[in-house]
């Protein structure tokens, strides 16, 4: 993949929780969204706590999630 088509920062980490989880990247950001009342790491902790995700995959789709609302 070349430099420029490259995906940084959260989304780098997309292929991966795809693979690893089973569900688009699109149906872990529904779910955030649906918890928006929560903070940073309380979403963090939900979604390790209910699906089982690893810290850096549940970070990475809050960070992601959180930033698409500014």
């Amino acid at each position: 993949m070349s430099e420029q088509l490259k995906a940084t920062g959260p989304a780098s980490y997309f292929p991966s929780i795809e693979k690893k989880y089973g569900q688009p990247i699109d149906h872990w950001i529904k779910l955030v969204k649906q918890h928006k009342c929560l903070k940073h790491m309380e979403l963090v902790s939900w979604l390790k706590s209910e699906h089982g995700m690893g810290h850096g995959h549940a970070n990475a789709i809050v960070a992601y999630c959180l930033a698409q609302q500014k």
